[in-house]
């Protein structure tokens, strides 16, 4: 009981924390005067990762890298189904979808393959980690560069009081992410679970979290294009460059299930999005419900393994 209840509690520490950081390096963002769409589509992004990049880190200092692993996966799928599909019902109307995100699908598409082609052998090394890392850093300066709007003027004005709360914010975010992890695993032994399975689909959906918020709060200002760069920037983040971080950290063995199955299901995801995508330019309810009936099939597939 003492195990569930501090689970819960690091979860809305974690959630909390997450939205504060969120907050607060927008906030910084502002002051140095950084353009509103790279607010959206990279700091946002980088900063709605920071949830499931904690819980995986934390899992790879205590050796439980598979955990860290099912989680990142987990909730990349969430992100490419169930949360597009919440975000457009919300939306009230069809997502309107930028031609640049369109004519980025192959890259990204091509990008998204990596961890699951160096996952084949059930490992990561810490050179394969260096060489996710790398393309994902790569894959958002091409991205970058190919955006004439994006640009970054600095100004004088800092508010320390800004940077403080967002250094405060992101310890909480750890200390959250170390009792989730600690206290998840010890659920996961009592109800004899598996641990990866916890990660999967109880971890990586509150991890979500914090894109589902912003997302939502953008479509619903119409400004479909820093809520679709969120969801896509956090799911590209995960995939590569924490994955790889994760490996450098300590190198990840884990079972095949999590490429042959959550892997696949990641990329099956992500193709299927971008189809929608293409079709009309414009993400509708009709294609939600089947984004959502995606992540049930991946949700009754991974429990099926372990039964």
């Amino acid at each position: 009981m003492i195990d569930f209840l501090i689970f819960i509690g690091a979860m809305v520490i974690v959630i909390k924390s997450a939205d504060l950081a969120m907050k607060y390096s927008s906030e910084v963002a502002k002051d140095l005067k950084i353009s509103k769409h790279l607010v959206g589509f990279l700091i946002v992004a980088i900063i709605s990762v920071l949830p499931e990049t904690s819980v995986a880190v934390m899992s790879a200092f205590q050796g439980e890298s598979s955990i860290g692993l099912g989680t990142l996966f987990g909730s990349n799928v969430a992100d490419l189904t169930l949360i597009f599909a919440i975000v457009v019902f919300f939306a009230k109307r069809d997502i309107k979808i930028h031609s640049k995100i369109i004519k980025s699908g192959y890259l990204y598409l091509l990008t998204m393959l990596v961890p699951l082609i160096l996952g084949l052998d059930g490992s990561f090394s810490r050179a394969e980690g260096v060489v996710m890392m790398t393309i994902g850093i790569l894959f958002y300066i091409w991205l970058l560069k190919k955006d004439r709007e994006i640009y970054m003027e600095v100004s004088y004005s800092f508010s320390v009081k800004n940077f403080t709360y967002l250094i405060l914010s992101m310890v909480f975010l750890l200390v959250g992410s170390y009792l989730i992890v600690k206290h998840g695993i010890a659920l996961a032994h009592q109800l004899n679970l598996s641990p990866i399975i916890i990660g999967l689909l109880g971890i990586s959906l509150s991890t979500t979290l914090p894109e589902l918020f912003f997302s939502i709060k953008a479509v619903r200002k119409k400004q479909d294009e820093l809520a679709l760069g969120d969801l896509l920037g956090t799911v590209i983040t995960d995939a590569v460059i924490v994955v790889g971080l994760v490996a450098l950290i300590k190198p990840i063995v884990f079972p095949m299930r999590i490429i042959y199955v959550t892997g696949a299901f990641m990329l099956l995801a992500t193709i299927l999005l971008f189809f929608f995508m293409r079709t009309g330019h414009e993400l509708t309810r009709k294609e939600a419900v089947l984004l959502i009936a995606l992540y049930i099939l991946f949700a009754v597939t991974e429990l099926s393994f372990v039964a």
